[in-house]
C-alpha cells in the first residue's frame, strides 16, 4: 500500500482536497487546495471544479506512493458504488446518477489501480476527530456537524454504529422528531434565517451575519439562546442511551459557539453533567483525514461493510 492518501471535503459550495502522510498520519504542507463550487451548475461545470482541486493536490502529491484518494460526501449517495443520488436537496442534483469515479478518473488520468473510496461527510469528520482529535481517548463519542444540515455520527473505538438499541436508525439524528417537525429544520442554517425573518420581517443571508448584529439585536440574541438550549436538550437522551464519553462539534456554525454555547452546555449540564463538549480543532482537516483514513485497508475492511447502511 502506497503511504500518501488524498482525502477530499465536498462542501455545499466548494470542495476542499489534501495529502495525508499515513505514516505520519499529518497532512502534507502545500498539498490543500480549496476551490469554489457552483452546486447549480450542470454536470459537466461541476466535475471540473472538483478536478481542478484535485489535480492541484495530486500535482503536489508523490503519485508513485499514492494509496488512493477518500472522499467525505454529503447524502443522498450510493457509497460503495460511487454515484450520485442528490435529488430533492438543492445542490448538485445535475449529478443524479453519475458514476463520480469514472467521471473523476477521465479528468485526472487515473486509472483503476488508484482506489477511490467513499463516505458520508459528518462520517469523515466523525472518523477524524475520532482517529486524530480531541476525542481520540475516549471509546465512545458523538461528533456534530452544525451547518446548512444537522450532521451527526456515533462512535465506538473509532467504527461508526448505524444500527442497535443504543443509537436512533441509521446512526444519525436529523431526522428525529422535534416540536412540529423534525430536528434538521430547527438546528440547521435555514432554522436561523426563517426564524429571523418570521420575528423580525428582515431577511438575512445565513448565521455569520446573524452573529454579527446579535449584540444589538435582541430578536438575533434570543434566536442563538433558544438554538443552544434546544439542541441540548433534544440531545441528551440520545446521549444517555449511547452512553457517549464525549461530544464533539464542528460545521460553520460553530462560529457563534460564543453565543448559543452557554445555553447549549447549560442545557446538558442538567441532562448529562459527566459527558464533556469540545468545540473541533481539527475543523476542516477532520473529514479531510476522516476520507484520507479510507485508505488504510485495515480500516477499510472493517467499515466498509457498513456504506450501504449510510
Amino acid at each position: 500500500m502506497g503511504s500518501i492518501a488524498i482525502g477530499v471535503d465536498i462542501g455545499g459550495s466548494h470542495i476542499f482536497s489534501a495529502a495525508l502522510n499515513l505514516n505520519t498520519r499529518q497532512i502534507i504542507p502545500g498539498t490543500g487546495f480549496d476551490q469554489d463550487v457552483n452546486n447549480k451548475a450542470n454536470a459537466d461545470e461541476i466535475m471540473d471544479s472538483w478536478s481542478k482541486a484535485l489535480a492541484g493536490t495530486i500535482s503536489k502529491t508523490d503519485k508513485e506512493k499514492l494509496a488512493g484518494i477518500g472522499f467525505a460526501m454529503p447524502g443522498p449517495f450510493d457509497y460503495p458504488n460511487g454515484i450520485a443520488l442528490f435529488e430533492r436537496v438543492e445542490k448538485y442534483e445535475s449529478l443524479y446518477g453519475i458514476n463520480i469515479s469514472e467521471q473523476l478518473r477521465q479528468r485526472l488520468h487515473l486509472g483503476d489501480d488508484i482506489p477511490f473510496r467513499y463516505i458520508n461527510d459528518a462520517t469523515a469528520f466523525a472518523i477524524g476527530e475520532a482517529w486524530l482529535g480531541q476525542a481520540s481517548k475516549f471509546d465512545k463519542m458523538i461528533a456534530l456537524t452544525l451547518g446548512t444540515g444537522f450532521g451527526s455520527a456515533f462512535m465506538h473505538n473509532g467504527i461508526p454504529v448505524l444500527s442497535g438499541d443504543t443509537v436512533p436508525e441509521m446512526g444519525c439524528v436529523w431526522h428525529l422528531p422535534y416540536k412540529q417537525s423534525i430536528a434538521n429544520n430547527y438546528f440547521s442554517t435555514h432554522w436561523f434565517t426563517g426564524s429571523y425573518m418570521e420575528r423580525t420581517g428582515k431577511s438575512i443571508k445565513g448565521v455569520k451575519e446573524l452573529a454579527d448584529i446579535a449584540d444589538n439585536d435582541p430578536a438575533a440574541l434570543g434566536l442563538f439562546e433558544e438554538y443552544g438550549t434546544g439542541m441540548g436538550r433534544f440531545l441528551a437522551p440520545c446521549i444517555r442511551q449511547f452512553k457517549a464519553e464525549a461530544i464533539v462539534i464542528g460545521g460553520n456554525i460553530t462560529g457563534a459557539f460564543h453565543l448559543f454555547g452557554k445555553p447549549l452546555l447549560e442545557a446538558l449540564k442538567i441532562a448529562v453533567p459527566e459527558v464533556p463538549v469540545f468545540l473541533s480543532e481539527l475543523k476542516e482537516d477532520a473529514a479531510v483525514l476522516g476520507s484520507a483514513r479510507l485508505l488504510v485497508d485495515n480500516y477499510w475492511d472493517r467499515i466498509k461493510g457498513l456504506l450501504s447502511k449510510m
